[in-house]
């Protein structure tokens, strides 16, 4: 047992000695208190369901902690983390953010947040496929009218909370300039939702075949 302790004895002291110096370091720092804003992420979101209120990008954090480790490098990482797993039906929910839903460094305590919660609100994720209408800046020269025009696709499927979704009649493109057509022209362009908290399932893109002619 002797010759166990005394094996590599110098190492070992050398690094009793560096983890005493740096716990009197540790030890010494001031205690302070501040506020820095985290981001708050979420986990655990179920497949069908769709979040259909306004999400909070960050949350401002009351800490406190070694004047060392109160640092915003050190503070990077921290966040908010609320988990969603049990959210299996439609409505509200709210989250209270505590000591348990926040990631801090190694010796910084939680003190509170503002907001102290976060109401989200549930819906059921719905699709649908939305007609595509087709924007003019500028109508053709004097005298000559669209008499064909044809959108591929001519619909385009949307999704997001069954609410929102509900609410989408159409999707329009970027405005197109008729204004030196004469004869045929065909356009590309990108199509639009208002509404935010819908999304479009693949790529917003259109091709749009407008035929003009002279008006007789």
């Amino acid at each position: 047992m002797l010759r166990f302790f005394r094996r590599n004895l110098n190492w070992k002291l050398l690094s009793l000695a560096l983890s005493l110096l740096l716990w009197l370091v540790f030890i010494r720092e001031p205690e302070l208190a501040t506020s820095v804003g985290v981001p708050v992420q979420f986990r655990g979101m179920p497949g069908d369901m769709e979040i259909n209120s306004e999400l909070p990008e960050r949350v401002q954090l009351e800490i406190k902690g070694p004047s060392g480790q109160l640092t915003p490098e050190n503070l990077t990482d921290s966040a908010v983390i609320l988990d969603l797993g049990s959210v299996h039906q439609p409505g509200d929910r709210t989250y209270t953010i505590s000591s348990d839903t926040v990631t801090l460094p190694s010796g910084v305590s939680f003190t509170r947040a503002v907001p102290s919660q976060i109401r989200l609100h549930f819906e059921r994720r719905a699709a649908i496929e939305a007609p595509v209408k087709v924007r003019y800046s500028h109508m053709p020269p004097e005298g000559y009218v669209i008499v064909d025009e044809r959108v591929e696709p001519d619909k385009l499927r949307v999704i997001g909370p069954q609410a929102s979704v509900q609410e989408v009649s159409f999707v329009d493109t970027d405005s197109i300039d008729l204004s030196g057509v004469v004869a045929e022209a065909e356009f590309q362009v990108n199509t639009f939702i208002p509404n935010p908290s819908v999304r479009f399932e693949s790529k917003p893109v259109v091709r749009v075949r407008v035929r003009v002619e002279k008006r007789r």
